[in-house]
């Protein structure tokens, strides 16, 4: 069985609420009209109705109405989340009127409704920028308890006959968020990415956090970021199989380990590679993507308190279904883990 057709069928199993705020896109029209029709998600569509089923008849979709049409230009919905949002910005001086305002955005729409527990997740970035996505999810929806950074991780689904990782997976992070995270910032990282190992890549992580230098073999406030990174995240999280200051050979061929790293409780066997700074990460994932012909899956968005998936403007209905799997196999793992 496929990861997807695992996650497809933890998400069948246990049917989530996910929030789509670009409710009149036809690409994502399409891909929840997929998602109903395979019966994996509870979708909510943020919208003008009549503009909605409109599109749906142009489309000859079958499945959109039976998703939950939420009309932003509707006072009524106003009325409900107006007040929240204005009570976790009024601290940053916004007005009642600017929280009326603001509700009716449907990015800040859906994450009010994520926040007020009426829905588990939200996709978006199929026509707003990353930056738009990222904003109304940082100012609502926030972070989980313990940790202050977003990031963002690429599974690594590799070619039969490559063997490293767990059943030829691997977790690369952070790859597409934080330029150059403090030695804290990486080890809240190395933990999130561990968790999406488990929710998302249904692997027992054993996470590597990489150097250009392995166990001294260099010298330099690069390395000492990543040493104290590794002791910070072993306080975070004791039980989590961790390692740090590994160049990437010794972290996942355990012949490499043997003689490198020869104390190392991953012996050359790690799934969950973090990487020193973005540069770094997202390099090697395209690297590897592209020549070792590889299968990069995300980014899986990190860290905050429900999940929120961003898109890229160019993606089609394809990924945008893959999307809604992925953030409701996320929502799924947080309250198994709550």
């Amino acid at each position: 069985m496929s990861l997807f057709e695992k996650l497809s069928a933890k998400a069948k199993s246990c049917p989530q609420r996910i929030v789509l705020p670009e409710g009149t896109e036809p690409r994502t029209l399409t891909a929840a009209d997929r998602i109903l029709g395979d019966g994996l998600a509870e979708i909510i569509l943020i919208g003008a109705p009549d503009e909605i089923m409109h599109m749906a008849s142009e489309l000859k979709l079958d499945n959109i109405g039976k998703a939950t049409i939420v009309n932003p230009a509707d006072e009524a919905v106003i009325d409900r989340y107006a007040p929240l949002l204005l009570e976790l910005r009024r601290s940053k001086g916004m007005t009642e009127e600017e929280s009326r305002l603001t509700t009716a955005n449907p990015l800040y729409l859906g994450c009010l409704m994520v926040k007020a527990g009426d829905a588990d997740g939200q996709v978006a970035g199929a026509m707003n920028t990353t930056g738009n996505v990222l904003r109304a999810a940082f100012q609502v929806i926030k972070t989980q308890p313990g940790i202050s950074v977003v990031s963002g991780a690429f599974i690594m689904l590799l070619p039969e006959g490559l063997k490293f990782g767990t059943n030829g997976i691997l977790v690369f992070a952070d790859c597409a968020v934080v330029p150059d995270p403090d030695a804290s910032e990486l080890a809240q990282i190395a933990v999130s990415a561990a968790q999406t190992a488990r929710d998302i890549a249904g692997i027992e992580p054993r996470v590597a956090l990489l150097s250009f230098s392995t166990k001294g073999s260099a010298r330099h406030e690069r390395v000492n970021k990543v040493i104290e990174a590794g002791r910070i995240a072993h306080e975070m999280a004791p039980n989590l199989i961790i390692d740090a200051e590994l160049q990437a050979d010794a972290a996942i061929v355990p012949n490499v380990a043997n003689t490198k790293a020869p104390n190392s409780s991953l012996n050359g066997r790690a799934n969950v590679l973090v990487f020193p700074s973005l540069e770094v990460g997202n390099i090697a994932y395209k690297l590897v993507q592209r020549l070792g012909g590889v299968q990069a899956v995300g980014p899986v968005l990190q860290g905050l308190a429900a999940p929120v998936n961003d898109l890229s403007r160019g993606a089609f209905p394809e990924d945008i279904y893959k999307t809604i799997i992925i953030t409701a196999n996320q929502a799924i793992g947080l309250k198994e883990n709550a």
